[in-house]
């Protein structure tokens, strides 16, 4: 069964604790800070029902029609269409939006990869990853991930810290865990469930078996409280700043206060090996959908800053030239590492397939350590307007709009609205608080840069540069016994 958008809808108004600026939220789907990004992820939902759309979005089996978002990935084929899924959806919606549920499902087809882990705990731990992947599939809710915990002062041991700095088990009933805390997470405010588990660590510490939890927490539970972070959306003239007010994609501090998690909703509990699985193995398929949006992100800089060039013809100049082709690499270099983790794509324990993930992983590195770069570059090619050009509003009015017509219109194909709106557009993407804001979402939504590096050096295969300048370099055989 694959949802409306108004049956999504209506599952959020359910009666969920819902805090921002100070201010009890009553109704997540029309509040202003709400309501645009609401209304993407229920156009999501919509499109799988609308006759140019719901074939390649849908797939069957069991004669029951879900989503190829939440398809488990067992083909190349698979892949690509979930690619295709999301070319739609931005397409459609006219933006970029990352959580909406494609990129968290897969955190749990990777916790099934270590189901033998969690059976070793409680064989019934290991049905229940199982259980709950087969229900998105049937269900259609939309699931998010529930990650970063405060964590409080880290240079001090865990048992010295406050409990409720890291999500714990307070009680275990026959119903299932009580627990206490608090998570960071994208959307949950305005998602139906979220996939809780540890936050980076060692996770090689006994002391911290109590912090070893792997759970779904319903976002409407009772005792969990949204408190979210101001809203870009309604505080300013969309005209101004059209990306902040349509695409913003709201953080919350979920507090979980004395939460019941039913027992067919945990997957581990009070195991460091597990969580040690979780941390190493999380983003093995979520990584993929994650990369592919900075994509679209370095076209909408490549767009922003070659429409900016052309329309004052400076895009004949050889300077400007290089500047966009080294937009262009970074473009293709997010792009080719994607489409060769698909098709050098490895089996994985559980028997599905997961792109290839050192050529991911590295994928991962470049499009986040250079988006800073990207960004620069693209503002340099836009030039200062950005940061100069009046308001929409100024543009409208009597008395000085007729001077801004004059000076911001360049020829019979640039007439100054048409300016306005391309400056205006740049600046929210490049320039402004809301692009400030992304930039740093894109640099540490999946850990920050040293943990992309790690899972780069744990997937690398190094045997093959080692083994090649062994035999050039004349090494004998002994020099192998340090690589144990």
């Amino acid at each position: 069964m694959i949802r409306t958008g108004a049956a999504y809808k209506d599952g959020l108004r359910d009666g969920r604790e819902i805090w921002m600026d100070g201010e009890r939220v009553t109704d997540v789907t029309t509040h202003a800070a709400f309501k645009p990004i609401v209304d993407i992820k229920a156009r999501m939902y919509d499109l799988h029902h609308e006759e140019a759309t719901k074939a390649p979005l849908t797939y069957v089996e069991d004669n029951a029609v879900h989503s190829v978002f939440h398809r488990p990935p067992t083909t190349q084929q698979d892949w690509h269409d979930k690619w295709k899924g999301v070319d739609i959806l931005l397409k459609d919606v006219g933006g970029v939006v990352t959580r909406v549920g494609d990129e968290t499902i897969g955190e749990m087809w990777s916790l099934q990869d270590g189901r033998d882990i969690l059976a070793e705990i409680d064989p019934r731990f290991a049905a229940n990853i199982d259980n709950h992947i087969k229900r998105v599939v049937e269900e259609d809710p939309f699931h998010v991930s529930a990650n970063t915990d405060p964590k409080g002062d880290r240079s001090r041991h865990i048992s010295e810290r406050d409990p409720d700095m890291m999500v714990h088990v307070t009680k275990e009933t026959d119903a299932g865990l009580i627990i206490r805390g608090a998570k960071y997470e994208t959307a949950a405010a305005y998602a139906d469930q979220a996939y809780l588990k540890p936050t980076v660590g060692a996770w090689t510490d006994e002391k911290e078996s109590d912090y070893a939890l792997g759970c779904i927490v319903k976002m409407g539970a009772p005792g969990v409280k949204h408190i979210c972070r101001a809203g870009f959306a309604g505080k300013t003239d969309p005209r101004d700043y059209p990306l902040a007010n349509r695409y913003d994609e709201v953080d919350t501090l979920v507090v979980f206060d004395d939460v019941l998690i039913p027992w067919e909703d945990v997957f581990f509990y009070r195991h460091t090996k597990a969580a040690q699985f979780v941390r190493s193995t999380l983003h093995r398929y979520s990584a993929f959908p994650y990369v592919l949006r900075l994509l679209y992100n370095a076209d909408m800089m490549i767009g922003a800053a070659l429409w900016n060039a052309k329309q004052t013809g400076l895009d004949r100049l050889q300077s400007v030239q290089e500047k966009l082709a080294d937009l262009a690499c970074y473009r293709e270099g997010i792009n080719a590492h994607l489409v060769a983790s698909i098709a050098l794509a490895e089996k994985s324990p559980a028997g599905l397939l997961m792109p290839n993930q050192s050529l991911l992983y590295a994928g991962r590195v470049l499009a986040c350590s250079q988006l800073p770069t990207m960004m620069h570059a693209t503002r340099e090619l836009i030039g200062g307007q950005i940061c100069v050009t009046p308001s929409a509003a100024a543009f409208a009015s009597e008395g000085s709009g007729d001077w801004l017509k004059k000076f911001y219109t360049l020829n019979d194909n640039w007439q100054s609205e048409d300016r306005r709106k391309l400056l205006a557009f740049a600046r929210d993407l490049v320039s402004s608080d809301y692009a400030g804001h992304r930039l740093a979402f894109a640099q540490f939504a999946q850990a920050p840069h040293f943990n992309h590096l790690a899972a780069v050096y744990k997937n690398f295969d190094f045997e093959g540069p080692l083994d090649f300048v062994r035999k050039t370099a004349g090494l004998s055989d002994t020099v192998k016994g340090s690589l144990k």
